[in-house]
């Protein structure tokens, strides 16, 4: 049977970090969960702790000091997944706007059709977005708009955080060239991944804003997407994601 983990990063997340980790382990496919909190003041990591002894073995906390960054925490829980021997590692918020069920759904696209990596994505035939201001869902789609025009890749929602990645793909992708830290860490990702020849596979999903808790999103982020997605094109005539030499599996 193979091993799927997720990966969630939480940074005060006390509302959501144990209603999302139980919804996950409800799943009728088993999964682990990975919490990577980045030292939260409002107790989110006391609180996994305290569950921890319900769900031995199945949730996990790697605790952080200080907010590092979305795309540190992740290669975090990447470099986490790949040593503890997972298949297929998943990466989501912990806010809820990415349904926990489709979790199954993206781990189906890589294990048995053609996937690399599944996107659950918002912006391909079937996908849509809940409860967002008008202003907010035209940054978002013209965002992704943007990024399909500079890297040329055919991924119509590239800043999705809704992923799966086969084992494989993870091996090869040198983790310590992915320079980016806040949501262009996600389309740098992808990037990578087209780059590198692996096959990227969208997923219909239904994206709901975030009910309790605060969103991360700030005019920083924003700034790091735009630029940061210029430079990746760029660096791309001189640079090559994949480790120089890898043994991977399959």
């Amino acid at each position: 049977m193979s091993r799927n983990l997720v990966i969630i990063p939480t940074y005060n997340e006390k509302e959501n970090v144990l209603k999302i980790a139980a919804a996950v382990f409800a799943l009728p496919m088993p999964f682990d969960v990975l919490i990577i909190d980045d030292g939260s003041p409002d107790g989110t990591a006391q609180l996994v702790k305290n569950q921890q002894v319900m769900q031995a073995g199945r949730l996990h906390l790697v605790e952080r000091k200080g907010k590092l960054g979305l795309g540190t925490a992740y290669i975090c829980g990447f470099r986490w997944g790949l040593e503890h021997g997972y298949d297929y590692i998943c990466e989501m918020d912990a806010d809820f706007s990415h349904p926990p069920k489709d979790l199954m759904r993206l781990v189906n696209a890589c294990m048995h059709e053609k996937a690399d990596v599944a996107v659950g994505s918002r912006y391909v035939k079937g996908g849509k977005v809940e409860n967002w201001p008008a202003d907010r869902l035209i940054l978002s789609y013209g965002a992704s708009m943007y990024v399909r025009m500079v890297t040329w890749m055919p991924i119509k929602d590239p800043t999705a955080g809704f992923v799966c990645y086969k084992r494989k793909v993870l091996e090869t992708i040198d983790l310590d060239k992915i320079r980016f830290i806040g949501y262009a860490f996600q389309i740098e990702m992808k990037f990578a991944a087209h780059t590198s020849n692996f096959s990227v596979q969208e997923i219909p999903i239904t994206f709901v804003d975030r009910i309790e808790g605060t969103s991360k999103m700030n005019s920083g982020i924003i700034s790091e997407a735009i630029m940061g997605v210029l430079q990746m094109r760029w660096a791309r005539f001189f640079n090559d994601y994949r480790k120089e030499a890898t043994l991977v599996s399959n």
